[in-house]
This record gives C-alpha cells, structure tokens and sequence, in this order.
C-alpha cells in the first residue's frame, strides 16, 4: 500500500493506494473517523459488486452502517438526489460527527461530497473511489458539486474528504472503455505538470491499453497522478489562481457532455477531446 498525504493549510488527509483496501476499510478508517456511526452511498452496479465487503468490514471494526442507493449515472448528480440522502441520513440518525462514505466512481463521490458539505452544516465523508477517474483525480482535492440544467457542477463546495481509499483491485473488473477514459485525466496530468510521466505512459500506452491492465504500470500511473494532483492542490486549494491547470480539457470536455445530454461520452472521453480541441485554438 502506498499512501500519499494531501498537505493543506486546514485540512491535511492521506490518499491510500493499493490492492484489497474496500476489504480492510474499517480497519483502516477506525483510527481516523470521529464517530462510529456511518452512512454509505452507492450505485446498484458499486453496490452489488462491493457493498457488501465493505459492509462486512466496517463491522467488524465497530461501525454503525446505514446505507442509500443512488441511481447509475450524471442525472443522480442533482439537488433532487441531494435531497434524498438529506432525508436518509435524518431517518438514520446521522449527526455532525458522522460520516458518509463515497463508494464508487466521480458522480457518487461529488454528490457524496456535496451532500457532506451541506448537510447538518457540514460533516465529514470518505472517498472510495472504483473508476481509475475517480482514483486519480476526482475523489481527490475537495470539489464536490451537483448540476443543474444550465451546466455541470453550477452548485459545489470546497470540502476535503477525511480520507480516499483507492483499491486498484476492483480496477481490474472493469470495461476496457472506463480504463481508456480514466487514462484521459492521466494524460492530462503528464501534459500539465510532468513531462517526464507523459513520456512514461508514452513508451507504455500498450501496457495500459491492454484488457486487464499491467498492474506496475497501472499502479504507477494512479500513484503519480494523485502525486501530482496533491502538490497542485497543496499550492492553490481553492482554485486562485495555479489549481485552475486541472481544468486543461474541461471547459469544451463539459461542454461536449451538456450538449450530448451525459449520454454520448465518459467524462474522461470528453476530457480527452477537451484537451485536443483546446489545444488546437492554442
């Protein structure tokens, strides 16, 4: 396990990284956590697949576990779905020092977020993150939002997880097209920061490529990514000035999900044309 620490002025946590973690999250979140009592949120699919290991651990260490399903896909993230965990962790009994936990990819871990932001005025929450996207860029640095229908992301906060554990094992189930889009953000990472990386996953494109991926190259892929993202962070946590050369992609990436209605396009694949089509007006 590789554990990488986000250093911010208020709100310093690590990024743990490495096989079977979703098997050892209570063990590991016990020590961090302020309250036993927990709240965690998934798709149906992440549910099926995981819910129930994760389950069985936080248990085992102490833990109170309620749970709330959302539905597959970017209409879940919405003030509707907000809504609905609001009143779920009411029924719950979940107060301010309880958590929610983020199980699954970017649309669960930025409602996750946002809904820990807001509700009781703010509480804490976990990133467990099982998209490569998710596990390099966007369950980590504090961004969480919903949508509305004029655009992506309009309603968000800046509130950073209390931890993000990413289990590269469950990477290794997925669909050869969630790799490729989650490889966009690591690209784009190369691009922006690191020229030595891009030429990395230059030479080893094949190896990333191939249905499952090689886990060295993958594991160094996802350990440089959240290296790179943490100093980025560290520097500009709120997006003054420097952070805002994560957005590389993004403005025509969102734009290109809008115009599709989320219906066309992974976010990484949008990212991906983003990136080509902003730096073909450069």
């Amino acid at each position: 396990m590789k554990t990488i620490r986000i250093s911010l002025k208020d709100d310093s946590y690590d990024v743990y990284i490495g096989k079977g973690l979703l098997e050892r999250v209570g063990e590991l979140l016990q020590p961090i956590l302020p309250s036993s009592r927990v709240m965690l949120v998934a798709d149906p699919i992440v549910y099926r697949l995981y819910g129930q290991k994760c389950i069985d651990s936080l248990c085992s260490a102490g833990f109170q576990v309620a749970e709330s399903l959302i539905k597959v896909g970017e209409e879940s993230k919405s003030l509707e779905q907000a809504q609905k965990l609001y009143e779920a962790a009411l029924a719950a009994g979940l107060d301010r020092k309880s958590t929610f936990l983020a199980l699954g990819g970017g649309v669960t871990g930025d409602l996750t977020g946002f809904v820990a932001a807001t509700y009781l005025r703010g509480t804490g929450y976990v990133q467990l993150p099982t998209t490569l996207l998710a596990q390099v860029d966007s369950s980590v640095g504090g961004k969480v939002a919903v949508n509305l229908p004029q655009g992506k992301n309009l309603v968000g906060a800046f509130h950073q997880p209390l931890a993000v554990l990413a289990d590269t094992s469950v990477l290794f189930s997925l669909p050869a097209r969630h790799i490729k889009a989650g490889l966009g953000e690591v690209i784009k990472y190369g691009i922006i920061w690191d020229e030595v990386f891009f030429n990395y996953l230059e030479e080893n494109i094949s190896c990333l490529l191939t249905n499952p991926p090689e886990p060295t190259v993958l594991a160094k892929a996802i350990a440089r990514s959240v290296e790179i993202k943490a100093e980025i962070v560290g520097r500009d946590e709120k997006e003054g000035n420097s952070r805002r050369v994560l957005n590389f992609g993004h403005t025509y990436g969102h734009a290109l999900e809008a115009a599709t209605n989320y219906q066309a396009y992974y976010h990484g694949e949008a990212v991906l044309a983003g990136m080509a089509m902003a730096a073909k007006l450069a």
